[in-house]
């Protein structure tokens, strides 16, 4: 999009404004951007200007830079020096006299470092360029500088961070040979979008330690990397600006996603400086920062790390230590400690043990990013290296509750230890558990978790059995009922006492035993197939969710709803949950969450909602590195798409899910987002391809689908096998799926189950099953499967010539795949009713209401009566952009001719549809 700004400031004059703005932090583009207009401009000379801050104090200096420039250019010089009254109109003289009617692009590269008198010219001139005229105007600015008063009025496209796809796509662009996924993960993570560090990330890195062959450095940004990017954005700054940067960027390291350093905190930190003079003479906050609601915040993460990084340790440690004599003084306990910490060169075991202590002190306030920072501290001023290794599995614990993975993973990779007690080499197997369950193979994390189980059983039993729960989640993921019952079979097996004293933060505090022990013996016992042991067991998990607020265990309650077939109790868990997780922590629970509601919306037959919080928690399940909870949203998503006409939705959700799934091992994943491309092919009318795609899904056994998902796609499978003439490969699972049925995981099911046998029955028991599906629909809710059933019950009587009856049916159907917005098989209903006879045009306002509002526009234009050429003149568009909306009209409405939708539009505009 900046690309085509940039063009069409270029090549099209009198079309566009003949200035364009470009906004930005360090590192997303001006500059590139810039250069790149200066390079694509041919149809005359270019003036380029950076803006240096070094002669940011000198009046005048940018429009003497600019008069240099245009001196240089054949035929300059023709306007003399301003003088001080006559600056605003002195450069636009100056531009105007350069272009001498050619076309001239001017571009000012960091405009806001200009002098007052020469940004206020330059914005006098921007404002007053002709748009035919041949002058165009690039500048550069800083994002907060956009509203500026000299900047304020002109055409502005602010540049952001690149989206994860873009990034990724960059990266490959940069990189020569192959990457391994983690360090790709990393790479991504650390450049957080900006593609100027993304670039300077990749060029320090070898070729092995890309490929994973070496391990990455750490810091990955370090202070040469970070200079390189965002150095010259804080250079040239007087001494006072510069300590009072660092003293925010010291205030920001013990909670750098917070909203902001303090700025009585910071202000009290000055006068302990030996630089406190120079900041206090400070006329005006430095570019770098904005002050607002009383807290100081950098106005790009890259430059805050920058401005820490590449101060000198003796700086660093300066502003540490009067940050954490103010903090002491006003009782901030942990953090406090945390800046006295940094404050130290060398070993400091006395301050590691206290920093160890307010970590583990229930009565400290402190998040678990601080408490993570805080171990993690403690350790690097830890001689000892028993010591040091249990410090740094206390931080990576912490590091893990808080959502930064990433940080988890390094620390616990540096938590080796030979003489280790079994109790730390246990939650240091734990936390790798977790690690691989969320964002890696899944077979890996339930050896790991198991063997956490082993080692914590003894020392730390209310952890063990959480390890042998999370090892039975990820042998679910994988499909391995044999593993999941041998993870709940070890569970089980750990005893734990009434009260237990354990050694971790109270946020890590497990529930009640009863309550784990009763999801866990139900779960096993649905393995078993012991649906009378199984009920009561579960029953009593969801019944718990009501006096719980804890997001693990009630995760646990909307998992027994979901295999209770209680889909409405599930969706008010997962909200429940969804409010929890954000309210009270831990933030790595919120993609999880996001997951249960979706999933459980998605059962329900609320394909919006479900899509909703599917799309946040897969932004959430990035932001928290969690790629297996990723997939997961990517699957819920596809299947959420392939009731609508979107099938390149489905296949990149899909092959995103798939993709993950067949990396890590999540056959639940891969099963959940073959169905969705089966039911997508099934809804355009290929049933040959659609049994082809869901026939190994529901085929049982070691080669067939997800033990948790075979049976939810035997009503798609049986009737694609059906419409494809494989009615006895169809019959073979049917009867299956009756016992599914009368367990009841499945409200829907007894429906699909009339369903299903009507699909396989011979015409004398066609007709009464699908009555019967019917009934049992009315009796549970739910539009998209009824509307199915109605549309196949159509079909049916089509082809037997009760036309009439037919008519009926495939009319109850379409309204209701529009109302839950399943265009594709409301395509499929208007079809059998046109082949029936029925006019498809007399449809509802829905209909109408899928239009975008040019589409809507048009339409109505056209059923006017007026040509593609009349519509693009009414509306100041091209023919061709008519042509091109009217057959996505045609398309979403469902008819044929200009002639149809003149009546489908007459027709809603009778029954007050508003065009």
């Amino acid at each position: 999009m900046e690309l085509a700004a940039l063009t069409a400031l270029s090549d099209r004059p009198g079309a566009n404004a003949p200035v364009l703005v470009l906004a930005g932090d360090p590192g997303l583009g001006r500059t590139a951007l810039t250069e790149w207009a200066v390079r694509s401009f041919d149809a005359g000379p270019v003036l380029h200007v950076r803006a240096d801050r070094a002669e940011s104090r000198l009046p005048g200096g940018g429009m003497h830079a600019l008069r240099c420039a245009a001196d240089a250019l054949p035929g300059g010089g023709a306007v003399g020096v301003p003088d001080s009254g006559t600056t605003p109109e002195w450069l636009l003289r100056l531009l105007t006299a350069t272009a001498a009617g050619s076309p001239l692009l001017v571009c000012v590269d960091d405009a806001h470092l200009w002098d007052a008198p020469s940004r206020a010219a330059l914005g006098f001139a921007a404002r007053r360029l002709h748009p035919a005229g041949p002058v165009r105007l690039l500048l550069t600015v800083a994002g907060r500088h956009t509203a500026d008063p000299d900047f304020a009025a002109l055409p502005v496209r602010t540049l952001a961070p690149l989206p994860p796809y873009a990034a990724d796509v960059l990266l490959d662009d940069t990189v020569r040979g192959p990457v391994a996924p983690a360090v790709r993960r990393d790479l991504l993570e650390e450049a957080e979008g900006n593609p100027a560090l993304l670039r300077a990330l990749v060029a320090r890195l070898s070729p092995a330690e890309l490929a994973g062959e070496q391990p990455l450095p750490w810091p990955l940004a370090d202070a040469e990397t970070l200079r390189s990017v965002a150095g010259a954005h804080v250079a040239g700054l007087s001494a006072g600006a510069g300590e009072l940067l660092l003293l925010v960027a010291a205030a920001h390291v013990p909670d750098p996603e917070g909203p902001g350093a303090d700025a009585e905190l910071v202000h009290a930190a000055v006068a302990r400086l030996e630089g406190a003079r120079a900041v206090l003479a400070l006329d005006r906050v430095p570019d770098a920062l904005v002050l607002s609601d009383g807290r100081y915040r950098f106005t790009s993460p890259v430059l805050r790390r920058a401005v820490h990084e590449c101060a000198g340790p003796g700086r660093r440690r300066a502003a540490h230590r009067a940050l954490a004599s103010v903090l002491a003084d006003e009782g901030n306990g942990l953090v406090a400690l945390l800046h006295r910490a940094w404050s130290i060169a060398g070993y400091a075991p006395p301050t590691a043990d206290q920093l160890a202590a307010a970590a583990a002190d229930p009565c400290v306030t402190a998040s678990h990013g601080q408490r993570s920072a805080a171990y993690a501290r403690a350790a690097e001023l830890t001689a000892d290296a028993r010591e040091r290794a249990e410090h740094r599995t206390a931080a990576a614990e912490q590091a893990l509750l808080a959502g930064h993975a990433r940080t988890a993973r390094r620390l616990i990779g540096g938590a080796h230890d030979s003489a280790l007690p079994a109790v730390v080499e246990g939650r240091s197997a734990w936390v790798r558990g977790v690690l691989a369950l969320r964002d890696g193979p899944a077979a890996d994390a339930c050896e790991a978790l198991l063997l956490a189980r082993s080692l914590l059983a003894a020392h730390d039993p209310d952890r063990a059995l959480l390890a042998g729960l999370a090892a039975a989640e990820a042998a679910w993921a994988t499909g391995d009922a044999v593993a999941c019952l041998r993870a709940l079979n070890a569970a089980d097996r750990t005893v734990v006492p009434v009260r237990t004293v354990t050694e971790r933060a109270p946020a890590l505090a497990a529930p009640a035993p009863e309550l784990p022990r009763d999801y866990l013996r139900g779960m096993r016992a649905m393995l078993e197939r012991d649906f009378g042991r199984a009920i009561p067991s579960l029953r009593r998990v969801v019944e718990h969710a009501w006096q719980e607020d804890g997001p693990e265990r009630l995760l646990w309650s909307g998992a027994a709803a979901l295999l209770l077939g209680d889909v409405h109790a599930a969706c008010r868990i997962g909200a429940r949950t969804l409010a929890a997780a954000r309210s009270r922590g831990p933030e790595a629970a919120v993609p999880r969450a996001l997951e249960l509601l979706a999933y459980a919306e998605l059962r329900t037959g609320q394909h919006a909602r479900a899509r909703a919080h599917a799309e946040e928690g897969l932004r959430a399940a990035h932001r928290y590195g969690q790629s297996n909870v990723a997939a997961r949203h990517h699957a819920v998503l596809a299947l959420a798409a392939s009731i609508a006409d979107e099938p390149t939705l489905v296949a990149h959700h899909a092959d995103a899910a798939l993709t993950t799934a067949r990396r890590h091992g999540l056959r639940q994943a891969a099963a959940l987002a073959e169905w969705a491309a089966g039911r997508a092919e099934l809804g355009r009318g290929r049933p040959f391809e659609a049994a082809a795609r869901l026939g190994p899904l529901v085929r049982p056994g070691p080669d067939g689908g997800h033990f948790a998902v075979r049976m939810l796609a035997v009503p798609c499978y049986v009737e694609a096998a059906v419409l494809a003439g494989q009615r006895d490969d169809a019959r073979a699972v049917v009867e299956e799926f009756a016992l599914w049925a009368r367990f009841g995981a499945d409200v829907q099911a007894p429906a699909q189950l009339a369903r299903c046998r009507a699909l396989v029955a011979d015409a004398d028991h066609a007709d009464t099953l699908y009555e019967d599906a019917l009934l049992l629909h009315a009796r549970v809710g739910g539009d998209f499967e009824q509307a199915r059933t109605r549309l196949l019950y159509g079909k049916w009587l089509r082809r037997r010539r009760r036309l009439r009856e037919a008519r009926g049916c495939l009319r109850d159907a379409l309204v209701a795949f529009e109302r839950c917005g399943a265009r594709i098989w409301a395509d499929q209903a208007r079809a059998e009713l046109r082949a029936n006879g029925a006019a498809p045009a007399v449809a509802s306002s829905a209909a109408l209401a899928g239009l975008t509002p040019q589409q809507l526009r048009i339409a109505r234009c056209v059923a006017e009566g007026a040509t593609n050429r009349e519509v693009a003149l009414h509306l100041s568009v091209s023919p061709r952009t008519v042509d091109y909306h009217l057959r996505k009209v045609f398309a979403v409405l469902g008819v044929r001719s200009r002639v149809e939708l003149s009546r489908m539009v007459e027709q809603a505009e009778k029954n007050g549809a508003q065009l």
